[in-house]
């Protein structure tokens, strides 16, 4: 008896010993290598690869919203597919095909629903963010029966999701604090809103316009006052140019008091006073902005372009609102995302396969990966912000 319980207790100690360590999510991301279907598990403390995870689909437009607890990635494929990937087991939890052609999506404020915004069908569907079972169809409905891309999807406090229509010019906002009975207010917005972002503090909802110069703001603690237009003709008498791909509002920049938005067609940003919704300022820049992204200190704002000026990424000081730096992390340029505390930025090279590290003191580059053409990088940290 005494030999079977020191077999045993060895067999406890083995196995503790080989087992995963334990470890919080805190510093952990996932960037979409978009062209694979898989993404990459990483870690911004040590600025290392953990792992990657494939049989993701189509990631060509890939974005990722994450669980509470940071443990969960829901990536949001371009064909439909809603995959749950576990970010310590590095696994896909659970996957879905929820529609014909996604953009993204976003997860409730109290995270027990995930929503998905479609362009085909039109609308926006709602699971249960454990089981990713189905709990609520919003079928974006207008005119004649038809239906409209979505694009834009915000969670919003109140257990709410804003999103905007593309095709019908309307910001909807949906209260799905009971899925089985989902409560929607409809605004006219303008003319195609083709992405939208919601301010740090959940108040106002914002959609960027392509039909017209001129974004659509919806106060969400009086909505009864309706959408107010902002920005209204910043392009009036200049002219506009080709636009090669379509600005980012989504990960907003908001810096102290001030907004910094693209102009569609022009090479500025726009600087914005968030306490009159007025214009304050123009930043000219090297291209077609498509994000602008604030450190979280709010004292950088950086910025990516459009083709051909895709290779760059320019870094705004936000005190004396000039460029300070022009970074050359290598060929599309696709997206980028701070740490939790913003000491370091992460910068996707599509065409040369690369992910490039830098230090937002010194804009000297830390480190770099390899990725197969990499677009999106999310971090965990995004679990605690609205509009993430």
């Amino acid at each position: 008896m005494r030999i079977k319980y020191y077999l045993a207790l060895l067999a406890i100690l083995v196995t503790g010993c080989v087992a995963t360590p334990l470890r919080g999510t805190g510093d952990l991301g996932l960037v979409i290598e978009r062209d694979v279907g898989r993404v990459q598990v990483v870690d911004t403390t040590a600025n290392t690869i953990l792992a990657t995870i494939a049989g993701l689909g189509d990631l060509s437009h890939a974005s990722v919203v994450f669980s509470r607890d940071g443990r969960y990635g829901y990536v949001f494929g371009r064909d439909g597919g809603l995959s749950k990937v576990d970010l310590l087991k590095r696994v896909v939890d659970k996957r879905i095909m929820q529609a014909g052609n996604s953009i993204g999506g976003a997860i409730s404020q109290n995270g027990r629903y995930v929503a998905a915004q479609n362009y085909t069908p039109g609308g926006v569907k709602v699971f249960d963010a454990t089981t990713l079972q189905l709990v609520a169809d919003i079928p974006a409905v207008y005119g004649n029966q038809q239906l409209s891309k979505v694009v834009g999807l915000v969670d919003a406090p109140g257990n709410q999701f804003v999103f905007s229509l593309f095709d019908a010019g309307e910001i909807w906002v949906a209260d799905i604090s009971n899925p089985t009975q989902v409560k929607i207010q409809k605004f006219a917005a303008g003319k195609q809103p083709y992405d939208g972002l919601i301010t740090p503090d959940g108040r106002h909802y914002i959609a960027g316009l392509f039909g017209e110069d001129g974004l659509a703001l919806l106060d969400l603690w009086h909505p009864e006052q309706g959408v107010k237009r902002i920005l209204d003709g910043y392009g009036r008498g200049e002219e506009k140019l080709p636009v090669y791909k379509m600005p980012h509002l989504r990960g907003w920049a908001v810096a102290g008091t001030h907004a910094y938005l693209p102009a569609i067609g022009h090479h500025e940003l726009l600087v914005v006073d968030t306490q009159t919704w007025k214009e304050v300022a123009r930043i000219p820049v090297a291209g077609q902005p498509v994000f602008a992204i604030a450190r979280p200190d709010g004292r950088q704002v950086w910025v990516n372009f459009a083709f051909p000026d895709n290779g760059q990424v320019q870094v705004v000081n936000t005190e004396t609102q000039e460029i300070v730096q022009t970074l050359q992390p290598g060929r599309a340029v696709l997206h980028l995302e701070f740490t939790p505390r913003g000491e370091a930025a992460w910068v996707s090279s599509r065409d040369d396969n690369r992910v490039t590290v830098y230090d937002t003191q010194t804009l000297k580059a830390i480190t770099e990966f390899a990725a197969s053409s990499p677009s999106g990088i999310f971090f965990t940290h995004r679990a605690g912000r609205m509009g993430f």
